[in-house]
Parts: C-alpha cells; structure tokens; sequence
C-alpha cells in the first residue's frame, strides 16, 4: 500500500508542486484585515482540496474571526485509530518587503529551496499531509486509518478562537492521537522528534516615582529614582549564575533524569557563540546551553525603558520606569501561578519612595511532554530514519505552541510533532523558504508513518 502511494508522489511531484504553488499565492494574513478576502480564499483552498481527495465530510466553519476548515474521513471503520491532524493556512505579513529576493506572494525554486511566505510556516507542512491523503486516495480508495484535519486561519494571531472551540466540540474533534508539523528539525537532513515544548507566561511592571520628571541636582538624593528602583526589582529576581530568585519559581519542576539528558547531549547542537556573537555561553548553574534552553525554565527582561532617550545628557529623575518580562515554563509549572509568583516577589522587593503598576500578560500555555517511548512516538521516529537515511534524534524545544497544551488538556490524547521546517527556513522574516528534499523525504516519512501506525 504504502509502495504505490509513494509512487503516485513521485509521478505526480511536479503537479503537486504546481498546486503547492497556487496555495502559497494567495496572501493569506490573518494579522491584517486587508486580507480578510484573501484568508477566506484560503479556507476555501483547503477545503477544496480535501473535497478533491476524497474527504466524506468538508467544512468550513466560521468562527468569531478568520474560518477553520474541518474534514473527516471515518472509512477506515471502528477499530482503526483515529488522527487529528492540526495544521493552519494563515501566515505572517511579508513586511519588510525591500529584504525579499523575490516577490513573497510568487513562489520561486532557488538553489533546491522554494521561497515563499508560509512555505514553511505552516502552508508548506500542511500540503505534505494533504498530497499524502491525496495519493492513497488515489491509488488505494482508502487512508489506512481514520482522520480528522482541523486546519485554522488564526495561529498568527494566537488562535484566538481556537480554544473555545476546541472545548465545544469535543466530539467532532475527538480522536486516539494528533499530529501536528508546525516546527521543525535541528539542522537540514536530521529527522527530529519534538517530544516537549515550554509554555509561556508573563507581565508588564511600572515603576512610579514624581508626578514629573525632575531636575536631578535638586531633587537626588530626596527623591527615588524609579529606573534605579527597577534595576534592584530586577537584580533580585536572578543570579548571576541564572538560577531564578523568586521564591516558589522552581517548586514542582522535576530534575533532568539521566536518561534524558543522554538524549539532549546527542543531539546535534547550534554553537550560540559562533550563531550569536556573544562570547560564552551562560547557561543556569549546573546544566549545559542545550538543557537550560531545551528543558529548564527561564526568565527573561525582553524590554526596558523609561526616562531620556535623546542624544547627549539630560539630567533628570525620570517619572517612571517600565519593563517586560516572560518566561518559558517547563512540565510543573503553571503559567498563572508563576505568573502570581512573579507579582507577589516584585511587590516584596520594591523599595521605599515609588509604587508599582503591573499588568498580567494574557496569552499563556502550559508546557507540554509526551514520553519520548510511546509507541506511536517511536513508529515517528522510526519512520523519519528511514526516510532520511539517518538515525532520529530527539528534542524538546524552547519556543511555545498554546494548541498543543490546550489539545492535550481537552483531550488527554498524546500528541505528535512532525516536523519538516530547518533552522535555516527563516520563518517570519523575509525570504522565507522550504527545502525541496524535505518536501519530498518528509511526504515519504508520513507514507511510512500511517502505515505503521495502521500495522500496530
């Protein structure tokens, strides 16, 4: 089965191509609502195309915002397992479009790589399982297992609708696993597995000290300086070795296990200070880079200001001083409770002669582990070695993706994440781009995949 499926992708590869294309034409961001026409054309893409395959049910269901595409195919009867494939067609705005070697909207073959917005992200991922069912369907009338696809049009804007959804139908998205290729591999022509993904929480904190900025020879020494009483807040909330300081961060977070950092030290790993300019590493105490960044929680200030900005010196007090700041949560971790953890260790610590402001950052996840041994982890793994000729490593990432946390918390169903993407992809930035051998090897890998998964 697999045998003629392959073959039919093969033969078929420049037609596919061509449609991959016509997918990727379309300008279809969810972040502007100039494109509103053009998202729903989208939808209506994919929707077709699961109508063409074959699909017994297709919709596009409208939501409080851009549409979702449901289909499912239950042929495979009562005692095959049942995939929920989850996969978005909205992208990011091609902006800046100067930096682009071609047009972002006109996809372009270059040097064994198509370019294109959201050729990896998700557009390109998403097709690869469609021309998938697609060549089953063909060959064989059938998929060797049940599925059920749920393709969106808001991730860019952080699935604003997604959840609620998700929650009020259950049954129709209720299914024995999911798969999901919306990340990617650790370097081009190394299959990985993403068994884990950080969550995320986060806030914003103002330091209030006068009603106006003062002149600071008459006023220092009388008068707390917010940007001074900001940088105590913060100093205090992390070592110099990168341990966390506010009281509770770590409660709940298990220590690596030998196993698993055997697993993280195999995997080939980026050299930060060659990829970054920074001249060492710096990772917590106790742990390498690739483990404090892979599978230990963080804290990180991503913005500061306050006070004079211009050229030259202005002696002031400034009124006010705001920073920013997230985290990267790890399994045990919940994001609200770090989140009330943080507020209450900048309440105790701010000092005598200001006030503090502080706005919780709304949009937060949970981290999320499969056993990197579950079985239907392994036929992944499996599957991708045989595609690439290489053997699979595995990983857990330091990014976030809020669906695959409230997936799991709606349906306790394991989760797979395939991905194709390369580190070199460049996704949301300009000239972004897919590798044709991926496209073709990772379409191999899902062949193998579904019939593995149909076998048992």
């Amino acid at each position: 089965m697999s045998k003629q499926a392959l073959e039919y992708l093969q033969s078929n590869r420049d037609d596919l191509l061509t449609k991959l294309n016509e997918f990727l034409s379309i300008p279809s961001v969810s972040t502007d609502k100039v494109h509103k026409q053009d998202v729903e054309k989208a939808a209506q893409f994919v929707s077709d195309y699961l109508n063409d395959i074959g699909f017994e049910k297709v919709e596009v269901q409208q939501t409080k915002g851009h549409p979702l595409v449901y289909g499912e195919w239950m042929g495979a009867g009562s005692n095959a397992p049942t995939v929920l494939l989850y996969g978005h067609y909205d992208v990011q705005p091609a902006d800046p479009l100067e930096l682009w070697d071609s047009e972002p909207f006109q996809p372009e073959v270059r040097d064994g790589r198509l370019y294109a917005r959201g050729s990896s992200d998700d557009k390109g991922q998403v097709f690869m399982h469609l021309a998938v069912f697609e060549a089953y369907m063909k060959t064989e009338g059938k998929l060797p297992i049940n599925v059920k696809v749920c393709i969106e049009g808001e991730e860019e804007i952080g699935s604003e609708n997604l959840y609620e959804i998700l929650q009020e139908k259950q049954e129709q998205f209720s299914a024995d696993f999911a798969v999901i290729s919306d990340s990617g591999m650790v370097a081009k022509g190394q299959p990985t597995i993403l068994y884990g993904l950080k969550g995320f929480t986060g806030l914003e904190f103002t330091v209030h000290g006068p009603s106006s900025d003062l002149h600071s020879g008459m006023y220092g020494g009388a008068v707390k300086n917010p940007l001074m009483a900001m940088s105590h807040i913060l100093t205090s909330m992390k070592s110099e070795d990168e341990v966390v300081l506010v009281e509770g961060f770590y409660d709940g977070v298990d220590e690596l296990s030998d196993e698993e950092r055997k697993l993280i030290a195999e995997v080939p790993g980026e050299d930060f200070v060659q990829s970054t300019g920074i001249p060492e590493v710096t990772p917590e105490k106790g742990y390498t880079a690739k483990e404090h960044t892979m599978a230990r929680p963080t804290l990180e200030i991503n913005g500061m200001f306050g006070g004079y900005q211009g050229e030259g010196t202005k002696t002031i007090i400034p009124s006010y001083a705001t920073a920013k700041l997230t985290s990267r949560l790890v399994p045990g971790q919940d994001p609200e409770h770090v989140q009330q953890l943080l507020i209450d260790h900048i309440h105790k610590h701010t000092p005598k002669g200001v006030t503090v402001d502080i706005k919780k950052e709304p949009l937060s996840a949970k981290a999320y582990k499969v056993d990197p041994n579950h079985p239907l982890v392994e036929k992944a793994a499996q599957s991708f070695t045989k595609a690439f000729g290489k053997e699979t490593v595995y990983v857990r990432m330091g990014g976030s993706i809020p669906v695959v946390e409230w997936i799991e918390a709606v349906y306790k169903m394991p989760i797979v994440l395939l991905g194709f993407g390369t580190p070199e992809d460049r996704l949301h930035s300009p000239n972004e781009s897919f590798p044709l051998e991926n496209f073709d090897k990772g379409m191999e890998t899902l062949v193998y995949y579904w019939q593995q998964v149909q076998e048992g």
